[in-house]
């Protein structure tokens, strides 16, 4: 069984080496010792959200510390393929429940996006907070995965926004119901200018009520394309973790690491 994760302030771990030892303080060593009920000789992981993943063996626990001994110390690379999910804002929470599962599943960045038919609307105080609230549950989910890597919630945009990204980026996908071909059929068909692979692909995915098709041309008239994910329609919460699935298997995002 992998070791349990907490979390360190970013750029904390670039000064421990193997037989060093990292004092790990505030909620996440209280969450160590409290709930965890972390003791001595027992091993953990300690990541930055950043990569930096530092595995070691507990010297010390006490309410508001946790000292380790470093064991080992790696830099975890990002996938050369990274994938972003495009989630429209929807009710009853479903776009929190997509982007944590997406999160576990290993998408890299999640979009908040106000599509035209989101009945859920970010807008003054609440855009700030439910942007706040979106990175918090994707830290979560991380660190339930045992992630070294914490996705990056970026900007929410409008349609307009979101046809700009589509515009500028290299492979945008639109999970959508009338499509002909399937997300597999879409990736593994794909050409890149000069055989060069993208370095990100957006899956975009509807609210309750789906993309409109207004929304559905004007996203392809930048050079977004439209995909099948299967032969169900999936809700809002789910159809972006299964993209997630589909897309990690083709792009060879799971493929066992080199020896």
């Amino acid at each position: 069984m992998s070791n349990p994760v907490f979390f360190a302030p970013p750029g904390t771990l670039g000064q421990v080496a193997p037989g060093g030892i990292f004092l790990l303080e505030g909620p996440e060593a209280r969450h160590a010792v409290t709930v965890k009920r972390l003791a001595p000789h027992e091993y953990v992981d300690i990541v930055d959200g950043a990569g930096t993943r530092m595995s070691g063996r507990v010297l010390t626990a006490s309410a508001g510390s946790l000292e380790v001994e470093c064991t080992s110390l790696a830099i975890e690379e990002r996938p050369r393929i990274r994938l972003v999910l495009v989630q429209a804002l929807a009710k009853g929470d479903r776009d929190e429940l997509a982007i944590e599962t997406a999160t576990e599943l290993g998408i890299d960045a999640v979009i908040p996006w106000q599509s035209e038919r989101s009945i859920v609307r970010w807008k003054g105080d609440r855009a700030a907070k439910a942007h706040a609230k979106w990175q918090s549950v994707v830290t979560a989910a991380a660190k339930q995965a045992r992630r070294s890597w914490v996705p990056e919630v970026r900007p929410a945009v409008d349609t307009a926004g979101l046809a700009g990204l589509v515009e500028a980026g290299e492979l945008a996908v639109i999970l959508h119901e009338d499509a002909v071909r399937p997300l597999r059929t879409v990736l593994e068909a794909w050409k890149f200018p000069n055989g060069s692979e993208p370095r990100e692909v957006l899956l975009i995915v509807g609210p309750e009520g789906g993309i409109s098709p207004r929304e559905v041309t004007r996203l392809c008239g930048k050079g977004a394309v439209t995909a099948l994910l299967g032969h169900h329609v999936l809700r809002s919460s789910t159809a972006g973790p299964a993209a997630v699935v589909l897309a990690s298997d083709v792009l060879g995002r799971w493929a066992a690491p080199d020896r």
